[in-house]
């Protein structure tokens, strides 16, 4: 008998009830799920109280916590990972989704063709479809997502942006983690614990490198599973409650960049289980996906959300130059918006960002830092478009 780990953390949240009723109505086994919720509540909201009816169903852990006494989402996902019971699998969620029927045997099966296919711990993952639950089923979107790249943030994490996925027969390959859909072999809830000394921010950057380390592969499911709920409409969220969660969070991105090597910062402390594992490396993670911490660069095959392999590509550090030149240059006044446009020696360009702002263009002399992640460029282009004329004044400067 296979058994399923649920491991949902919520916060005060009015999708939560919802959630665990359409997760048990769908399954096809439902009598087999270990469901443990770390339970965040307040006693005002009466809607947030599970009923015993739901409880019956299957085997249910309940951490009481009164949200006065919550930490950060990573402190009660690891909460929950004490509670795993030897379960075959494991199955992290958020506590806003919808299901397919039978996602529980969709899931177990996908992960047995991954093993059969050399893959010996399978991990599958992504952000997934949306759904919206003041126009449901009628607002899901029934395309799978991938998780794509999209830029390091100030603090030094991975920004990612999910992207729809072109019709295939397996799962994709993947390099990047999310905490709200991941199932995989019930010993990760062991192997691979949610930091509790992270609050929020870093969380998913750092379990994908971890997760790697101790021999996990990341794939994107090829068909849609479950939906979530992006908007957050309705709900409250731990930092609204919690006055300290900046500090929380600044000392989350410090552990990050110290756990990683961002920027070339180094922990003078052992992150014990919370730190890497002993099947591959760091640098061979950084070698396999196209991303190298140390100077925040990136092999630019990653931005086509390309499969995760070994290239002989460089890696490219963020590239900033200003744009500078004077409005004698522009001969129109009714600019809609223009194009920024980084070209190499053979016109091909290898950066472009489209600006809305067209009040940059009425300064005396304009001057645009612009910045991206690629190779360096032989010219750049400012070039605006006007409501009355289309394509004009095209500005060109060989760097």
């Amino acid at each position: 008998m296979s058994t399923i780990f649920i491991q949902i953390a919520s916060y005060r949240d009015p999708q939560l009830i919802p959630t665990l009723e359409d997760l048990l109505d769908k399954a096809d086994n439902p009598q087999n799920l270990h469901i443990c919720i770390a339970h965040q509540h307040s006693e005002e909201d009466e809607w947030d109280i599970i009923p015993n009816g739901i409880k019956e169903k299957c085997r249910f852990t309940i951490i009481d916590i009164p949200y006065q006494e919550a930490e950060g989402a990573c402190w009660a996902r690891n909460q929950i990972q004490q509670k795993y019971d030897g379960e075959t699998y494991t199955f992290q969620l958020d506590s806003h989704h919808r299901f397919i029927e039978g996602w529980d045997s969709e899931l177990i099966t996908m992960l047995k063709k991954l093993q059969e296919k050399g893959h010996n711990k399978p991990l599958i993952t992504s952000y997934i479809p949306s759904f919206d639950p003041s126009n449901d089923p009628q607002g899901r979107v029934n395309t799978p997502w991938g998780m794509g790249w999209d830029r390091f943030i100030p603090e030094g994490a991975i920004f990612f942006l999910p992207y729809y996925m072109e019709k295939q027969d397996e799962p994709k390959p993947g390099r990047f983690y999310s905490a709200h859909f991941a199932f995989t072999l019930g010993e990760f809830a062991v192997e691979v614990q949610h930091d509790p000394n992270y609050y929020f921010h870093g969380e998913e950057i750092s379990i994908a490198v971890r997760s790697f380390t101790h021999g996990y592969d990341i794939f994107h499911p090829h068909k849609v599973i479950a939906w979530h709920e992006y908007t957050r409409v309705g709900r409250t969220k731990q930092w609204d409650d919690d006055t300290t969660w900046v500090d929380r969070n600044n000392k989350s991105h410090k552990r990050n960049r110290e756990l990683l090597g961002v920027d070339g910062e180094t922990a003078d402390y052992d992150f014990g289980k919370y730190g890497f594992g002993t099947e591959r490396t760091l640098e061979e993670w950084e070698q396999m996906m196209g991303i190298r911490f140390k100077d925040r660069a990136i092999q630019s095959h990653i931005k086509g959300n390309t499969d995760p392999h070994i290239s002989d590509e460089p890696f490219y550090p963020v590239f900033k130059h200003p744009l500078e030149f004077s409005k004698d240059k522009l001969t129109h006044d009714d600019y809609e918006w223009f194009a920024v446009i980084f070209e190499d020696e053979n016109g091909n360009a290898i950066h472009r960002r489209d600006e809305q702002n067209t009040n940059i263009l009425n300064q005396s002399n304009i001057s645009i830092w612009e910045e991206y992640q690629g190779p360096p460029p032989h010219k750049w282009i400012v070039w605006p478009y006007s409501k009355s004329k289309g394509w004009v004044d095209k500005i060109e400067v060989t760097i």
